[in-house]
């Protein structure tokens, strides 16, 4: 079943329509230039309604995986499984072109599960997913001529847990799905951009993305609705992909 994040939860509110509707993950916001941006405080109160973080622990990873992009990133989706046994949803933080220790601070101070680097790859390189103190999901924004093999031949294994595709930073653009599909059928991906409660059923069908990502598609007037939460999540899980 695909798991969904609901991104830009500004509320306790939104984190909660998120949870009763069975999200998977929920993000909160600390780039600079979002409009959804969150203080420390904020983020805590959202952090806080959702019971106890797992803070910083850490899924045992095989580093024996590090040469084989495709085995790393299947074994990144099992522990990120393992979490969320443990605890649903998980709370992401979503970072763009800022510094490793503003995020880990951030992510120490409000009690965040997992980091997301979505910035720019001359700002926020592979490398600095080791020197998070959470696990990462690494953003990365394909060319449209890049076949599977490009995508993974530019993805270091050893590094981030999860990839998620997206070139839409929030601005509700849609990834060529049938890059997407080509990627997604050979490692757990996750899609983002341009997803609502009416198209993503057809997405997952499509893509078979191991999660898909929505934040303007579940929002009314600029606000989390939780009624398109709900029938976001379950339009989601509910789709048969055979």
């Amino acid at each position: 079943m695909t798991r969904v994040k609901i991104c830009g939860c500004m509320r306790p509110e939104d984190a909660l329509a998120a949870k009763e509707a069975g999200a998977d993950f929920i993000g909160l916001m600390f780039a600079p230039e979002s409009r959804r941006r969150l203080s420390i405080e904020q983020a805590q109160a959202v952090i806080a309604a959702l019971g106890t973080p797992l803070s910083a622990d850490r899924p045992e990873l095989n580093r024996a995986f590090e040469g084989d992009a495709i085995a790393w990133f299947r074994h990144g989706a099992e522990a990120l499984d393992r979490l969320l046994a443990r605890k649903r949803p998980l709370t992401v933080g979503i970072f763009e072109d800022q510094t490793l220790d503003e995020a880990n601070a951030i992510a120490d101070e409000c009690g965040l599960d997992l980091i997301q680097l979505s910035g720019r790859p001359s700002r926020e390189g592979w490398a600095d997913c080791l020197r998070a103190n959470r696990p990462v999901i690494k953003t990365i924004e394909p060319s449209p001529s890049d076949g599977s093999d490009g995508i993974i031949d530019g993805l270091v294994p050893g590094t981030a847990v999860a990839c998620l595709l997206d070139v839409s930073h929030g601005r509700g653009v849609a990834v060529d799905r049938a890059q997407a599909a080509a990627l997604a059928a050979r490692l757990p991906v996750w899609l983002a951009g341009g997803l609502t409660p009416e198209n993503v059923s057809d997405a997952v069908r499509e893509v078979r993305p191991w999660a898909v990502d929505v934040s303007s598609g579940v929002e009314t007037d600029g606000a989390k609705d939780a009624a398109k939460i709900h029938a976001f999540v379950q339009a989601a899980k509910g789709a048969a992909v055979g």
